[in-house]
């Protein structure tokens, strides 16, 4: 398959500028399994496609303050984008400057407040050294959440939203690592998990530390040469046991988000059975994809060529789904991270082609 072939024209005013007024609060189109029809419904009426025995799988990372501004010794402006921190004084990071930081020289931040060393350059991450005894508390004190690109807001407007540091973040969020948001999450709230679980439905987490790769545009026509990011995940045995018995007793695998099914996927690689798994996935899906575990998808609408959709697209069918993004932008519904959601069961044909 081509890049073009995930191509869809979106006007710009459907890119969600800020979040609905309540998390609960946005649309949801639901894709029916077998046939091209589509409902426009809410995401308060998501309790209502889950099922007793259902298993819901959610991802519990927690966005760093992971941008940074500053200046160079030589006074020229730098802007660092955290993409891993490695240690409590190490990170991997990227840098936008005039001219390219060389190693050894320093870095300085929130007005001097926060220094750091150039270590080494790795392809396009730059290794930086904190002069700091605990880089996470440093970044909470001097960083700041990293938006994503297409949120175009100024520097001034970005700062005094302080809505933002709670609604980019999901409510469950505790592991901290990630440096944007696993964004179909971010529709829950208190009372629809509690109606959730009201409905006989298992809740269970995951950790995938969503990288800055995932805005990364896909640079080759030709996707069988595409080389995805690494993201960091974590699946326990607690979860592998959860999906066992939710599988037992008959119940879907319901991932909330692409970072989910990535998880899931990625763990069960060896066997088709998910097993406990800790390191990097660098899974790539696209249609043709046979998926081992996933079984419905709560999703938002991502960017035209993104690997992303091109998740989805392998997920629902790649004519549905297509036809659900020309839909839903008939039907003005808001795009990307703040965005409106789409509830997406496994295609019924392992066929997802165009």
């Amino acid at each position: 398959m081509q890049r073009s072939d995930f191509r869809y024209e979106l006007p710009s005013e459907l890119i969600a500028q800020v979040p609905p007024a309540t998390r609960s609060g946005g649309r949801m189109l639901v894709v029916d399994a077998t046939t091209d029809n589509f409902q426009d419904a809410c995401v308060v009426d998501l309790p209502a496609e889950l099922r007793a025995g259902d298993l819901l799988v959610l991802n519990d990372t927690r966005v760093i303050r992971a941008r940074l501004h500053g200046v160079k010794e030589s006074g020229g402006r730098i802007e660092a984008m955290i993409e891993r921190v490695l240690d409590t004084r190490r990170a991997l990071a990227q840098i936008k400057a005039s001219k390219t930081p060389k190693a050894g020289s320093t870095l300085l931040f929130a007005d001097g407040a926060l220094t750091a060393t150039v270590l080494a350059k790795h392809d396009d991450l730059y290794e930086l050294e904190f002069e700091t005894e605990d880089l996470l508390a440093s970044l909470d004190a001097h960083g700041e959440l990293p938006l994503p690109p297409y949120i175009q807001r100024t520097a001034d407007e970005r700062k005094s939203s302080a809505s933002d540091d709670a609604r980019y973040q999901t409510v469950w969020a505790r592991e901290p690592g990630a440096v944007a948001a696993p964004t179909a999450s971010l529709h829950f709230d208190e009372a629809m998990l509690a109606a959730i679980r009201a409905r006989g439905v298992t809740i269970a987490f995951t950790t995938l530390h969503v990288g800055a790769g995932t805005f990364q545009p896909v640079r080759v026509d030709d996707l069988a040469t595409h080389v995805m990011h690494a993201e960091r995940l974590t699946v326990t045995a607690e979860l592998a046991q959860a999906v066992a018995d939710a599988k037992a007793r008959g119940g879907r695998i319901v991932a909330a988000g692409t970072t989910v099914v990535r998880a899931l996927e990625t763990a069960s690689a060896e066997t088709g059975i998910v097993a406990p798994y800790q390191g990097e996935t660098r899974l790539f899906i696209t249609p043709g994809y046979a998926f081992r575990v996933v079984d419905a998808l709560l999703t938002n609408f991502h960017l035209p060529e993104s690997t992303l959709l091109m998740l989805v697209c392998a997920f629902g069918g790649y004519q549905r789904v297509m036809a659900a993004y020309q839909h839903a932008v008939e039907q003005r519904y808001r795009f990307f991270s703040y965005g409106d959601a789409m509830w997406l069961p496994l295609r019924a044909s392992q066929s997802s082609a165009p």
